[in-house]
């Protein structure tokens, strides 16, 4: 990406992008990477103040990484915030840029990819990795910790623009931060539809790994916190449609999974893949993509299946309704096993209609393109700038 700047314009300042982590499998990680790549093509210098970077070194580029624990929460994210405030404060003049609530000092431009506020309204229990008393507490701790360190910086005094990464969210952020709600800006995140695309010498390399007969149905998941993204749900249609089976990618208690899957008869059906970095393939392989999920500000994911030109079956969630279009690159769904059973099986009893979804669900992807994402952030940083 280039974008030209006249002969005369004063040198940008310099971009210090604080994070957790960028580049990486989650889809927060590879949307940093994304940006530090498009800011580094349009001359921006780059101060990246993260755990980790997995951008490769280059001109214009600096990585300051702020050690500390990575788990519990508990205890990373207090040490992470006092940390990562320091070293950003060294930065002199530069425009700050933080990912959510990650720092004490001011911050220029926050973009948020995800509400604790708001999420604690819609979710009936924690976000916690593994079941269990001990990582529910955590949870809990957790997520008392998130909506403190949300209510510290997103005011008027801690950051200049909240940038959500989709419109829904950006109500919820100016419904739980009335203070900024002049103050909210949209951008989108993107997607790479020349990465993620219909391949077919992919689909029949996994599906032999996977051991998949020519015409099986796959079923694909992607995710992390498999109990907040309905996971149980999706075993619980694969119960009810024989025709078809399910890769699971991403982090979670696979023991435990596995176990559910035995004693409901379809563990020969269930395809557990662990987290990976090379999703394009596993996209290709697939027939269709499920993702009950309870709460998303954008679910990157989906975009990918649907660059992918796979049909969608996700729940009616922030992000999600700017792609899907009911009963023409997929359905909206809830989080019951019956239901979305009886679309898998509708899309299994007519090759034609997954066909056009999954186009369809193609098209509507390219609308989203990183350079687009990229364009939008220098926009704002010159407003900023010239503020």
């Amino acid at each position: 990406m280039s974008r030209a700047r006249g002969s005369g314009a004063a040198r940008p300042r310099e971009v210090v992008l604080v994070a957790n982590d960028v580049g990486g499998l989650g889809g927060m990680e590879r949307q940093l990477e994304r940006l530090v790549l498009g800011l580094l093509a349009a001359g921006r210098r780059v101060t990246v103040v993260a755990r980790t970077c997995a951008v490769e070194p280059r001109e214009g580029l600096r990585f300051v990484r702020v050690p500390g624990p990575r788990r519990p929460f508990t205890a990373a994210y207090p040490a992470f915030f006092l940390l990562a405030s320091m070293l950003a404060a060294r930065r002199g003049d530069a425009l700050v840029h933080t990912t959510g609530a990650l720092i004490a000092t001011r911050a220029d431009l926050s973009t948020v990819h995800y509400c604790h506020r708001a999420a604690a309204r819609t979710l009936t229990a924690p976000r916690a990795r593994r079941a269990g008393r001990a990582y529910a507490l955590n949870a809990a701790i957790s997520g008392r910790l998130s909506r403190a360190g949300e209510w510290w910086a997103y005011r008027p005094e801690r950051a200049r623009v909240l940038c959500a990464v989709s419109g829904g969210l950006a109500s919820e952020l100016r419904w739980g931060f009335p203070a900024m709600a002049s103050r909210v800006r949209v951008v989108p995140n993107g997607v790479d539809t020349a990465q993620f695309r219909p391949d077919p010498q992919a689909r029949r390399r996994v599906r032999a790994r996977l051991g998949l007969a020519g015409e099986s149905r796959l079923a694909l998941f992607v995710g992390g916190d498999w109990e907040r993204k309905g996971l149980r749900h999706v075993l619980d249609a694969l119960a009810q449609a024989p025709g078809w089976q399910l890769a699971v990618a991403g982090d979670g208690d696979a023991e435990a999974l596995l176990a559910r899957a035995a004693r409901m008869g379809i563990a020969d059906r269930v395809h557990v893949l662990g987290a990976s970095s090379d999703l394009p393939p596993l996209y290709a392989a697939a027939d269709a993509f499920v993702l009950p999920t309870a709460y998303e500000t954008f679910s990157l994911v989906t975009y990918e299946a649907a660059a992918a030109g796979l049909p969608l079956l996700v729940t009616r969630v922030h992000g999600v309704e700017d792609v899907l279009e009911h009963g023409r690159n997929g359905w909206f769904i809830t989080p019951d096993g019956a239901g979305i059973a009886g679309r898998l099986r509708e899309l299994e009893a007519d090759p034609a209609l997954a066909g056009r979804m999954g186009a369809a669900a193609r098209s509507a992807a390219a609308a989203f393109s990183w350079d687009a994402m990229v364009e939008r952030y220098l926009e704002l940083y010159d407003e900023l700038d010239a503020a």
